[in-house]
């Protein structure tokens, strides 16, 4: 498959891109906002596209046109206000998935946020990324696309361990960004993921293991 990873530049993303390139089972093709970020990538010999989530969805479907597969890790940061946050987290992803339809590419595998799913679970401090997440997901699992979507809990930059918890409730918890990258490339060659969502934290189960058991 030829997979896009959109929010490349991202630390998830570029985990994700990584793995994928030293794996070699799937073409990667790196999805970035800015030129600089173009120019490090090819540097890297991945290829990458220009994108900005902000553009109008015919844009997006023009850079989808040969991709057989999404992966979504795009954020606005958390640097930005709650329109930023609604900007990329919540239009962005709903551009990226009406792209995805147009250009015929049907695999898409989002990245959420732990309990984004449960309003009641939402930590207030985040309310307008929750808001994001939450409505993002729900468009996706409303399309016709082959959808997974990961909910990480709190993200660290520790090297990650390769072992994890998967389950559609989890309480609150961290997991290493390395990690979640590793669960969705899994994500990509296991078919029953496909219509499956879930929360995901650091734990005692291989990540390989964890995912076929989804």
């Amino acid at each position: 498959m030829k997979v896009a990873v959109i929010g490349a530049n991202g630390k998830i993303g570029t985990h994700v891109v990584e793995q994928l390139q030293q794996e070699q089972k799937h073409d990667v093709v790196a999805i970035v906002r800015k030129q600089e970020q173009l120019d490090a990538w090819q540097q890297k010999d991945v290829q990458a596209r220009l994108v900005d989530l902000e553009d109008p969805v015919g844009n997006i479907a023009k850079a989808m046109a040969d991709i057989d597969a999404i992966i979504f890790t795009a954020g606005s940061g958390a640097d930005t206000g709650s329109d930023k946050t609604l900007l990329v987290d919540l239009d962005g992803a709903v551009k990226a998935m009406a792209a995805a339809s147009a250009a015929g590419t049907q695999r898409f595998v989002l990245v959420s946020a732990l309990q984004a799913h449960r309003r009641e679970s939402w930590n207030e401090d985040l309310k307008a990324y929750y808001v994001a997440k939450h409505f993002a997901d729900n468009e996706l699992m409303r399309s016709d696309l082959d959808w997974t979507i990961v909910r990480p809990g709190g993200l660290t930059d520790e090297s990650g361990s390769n072992k994890v918890q998967l389950a559609k409730d989890l309480s609150s918890g961290t997991i290493p960004r390395k990690d979640v990258a590793s669960i969705l490339v899994r994500c990509l060659d296991t078919p029953k993921t496909i219509g499956k969502h879930f929360d995901a934290l650091e734990g005692n189960t291989e990540v390989d293991k964890a995912v076929a058991e989804v």
